[in-house]
């Protein structure tokens, strides 16, 4: 499905609109214990908090990628997430099940930095330069498309919390690497694993040009010129600000934010990490972090004990990743009951054949 298929949506329905909160929650409830275990709704940790509540799973891109490659028992897979992650789930999913976005407006901007024509026409241009010696990999945060590239090529997907372990898998492969489609993720792992910057060379798709400030043949690292445009708005005056305003503050960002912004913290992790470091810190510590809004908001009202706040005061939520609120569920498990669902997922059989070795090369790791 291309971006503009994907915009072709239906509008809400009236007798959806006319429901109060209340009312639209108890018949998501309603409709929840009708289907039973023919329904599996996986929720990521950044939906908001009146869709995650209705989550039978949540977690980041790595464990939602492993539930959905786990559960083979339900007819309909609801994805609470974005476009990719739907996609993911259609990919590792039966063939006997079927898969939802409740809106499809629900993309990813870092997704649509890399086509996989501009992918397609790299990759020759880059062998010209370095011959057969990369090993692409993809974020997860990606599309069908790009994961088929790297499955065909003997590259691999990753995620935030695996992505040092799939870099060094990769580097044992080949020598180089092309990382898609953000550089922030990928510069920031691979200069943890000891590569300084002058390896590193940016491909920029849009001028078709490689960015090098070393040597060439010394280049080990080739990352897209992509970046999620939430975690680039957390800035050095942001981490200046609140070292300035708070003496015991401790700073933790999502290795998405740029090179400076995750070396001057205090520590950097997927959004599981994250979670994880806040719910096992002392009682009365400070914390700035450094990711979307919703899940900074959440680990506040969860957390009481601590003082937890967005590293960015100004920061909106992902725009995207916030299409799905409860009226678009609601609608999405009707549309199940009428017989008739809608906004399905369906990824096209070579693209997911080529898609699953990419991702199974990640999740048997």
């Amino acid at each position: 499905m291309n971006v503009l298929e994907r915009f072709q949506v239906h509008t809400l329905p009236e007798h959806i609109r006319s429901l109060s909160e209340k009312q639209m929650e108890t018949r998501v409830r309603e409709i929840k214990e009708e289907l039973g275990l023919r329904l599996f709704m996986p929720g990521h940790y950044y939906q908001k908090d009146e869709v995650i509540q209705f989550a039978d799973a949540s977690g980041d891109s790595l464990q939602l990628a492993k539930v959905a490659a786990a559960n083979k028992e339900a007819e309909y897979i609801v994805f609470c997430g974005v476009h990719f992650m739907a996609e993911t789930a259609d990919i590792l999913s039966g063939d006997h099940q079927t898969v939802l976005l409740p809106d499809m407006r629900a993309g990813c901007s870092m997704a649509d930095m890399a086509d996989i024509s501009q992918v397609e026409q790299a990759w020759d241009v880059l062998q010209e330069t370095f011959g057969d010696t990369m090993t692409p990999l993809t974020y997860v945060n990606s599309t069908a498309a790009i994961k088929a590239f790297c499955g065909e090529n003997e590259g691999a997907t990753l995620t935030s919390s695996n992505a040092r372990n799939m870099l060094k898998w990769a580097f044992q492969q080949k020598e180089r690497i092309l990382f898609l489609p953000d550089q922030h993720l990928g510069r920031n792992t691979a200069y943890e694993l000891g590569i300084p910057l002058e390896q590193m060379a940016v491909w920029d798709p849009v001028n078709e040009y490689l960015e090098v400030d070393g040597h060439t043949d010394d280049v080990r690292m080739i990352l897209w010129k992509g970046h999620c445009s939430v975690h680039e708005k957390f800035t050095m005056d942001n981490i200046h600000h609140v070292r300035s305003t708070y003496d015991d503050v401790r700073v933790i960002v999502h290795p998405e934010c740029t090179f400076d912004v995750v070396q001057a913290a205090d520590d950097a992790g997927s959004t599981n990490k994250i979670i994880q470091t806040i719910q096992e810190a002392p009682s009365g510590t400070t914390w700035a972090v450094g990711t979307e809004m919703n899940l900074v908001n959440r680990l506040a009202q969860e957390e009481t004990d601590k003082h937890v706040f967005s590293l960015n005061p100004n920061m909106c939520p992902c725009l995207t990743m916030n299409r799905i609120d409860l009226p678009h569920l609601l609608w999405s498990l009707e549309s199940i009951l009428e017989g008739n669902p809608h906004h399905v997922i369906e990824v096209d059989e070579k693209t997911k054949k080529a898609s699953q070795k990419a991702l199974e090369r990640m999740l048997h790791r």
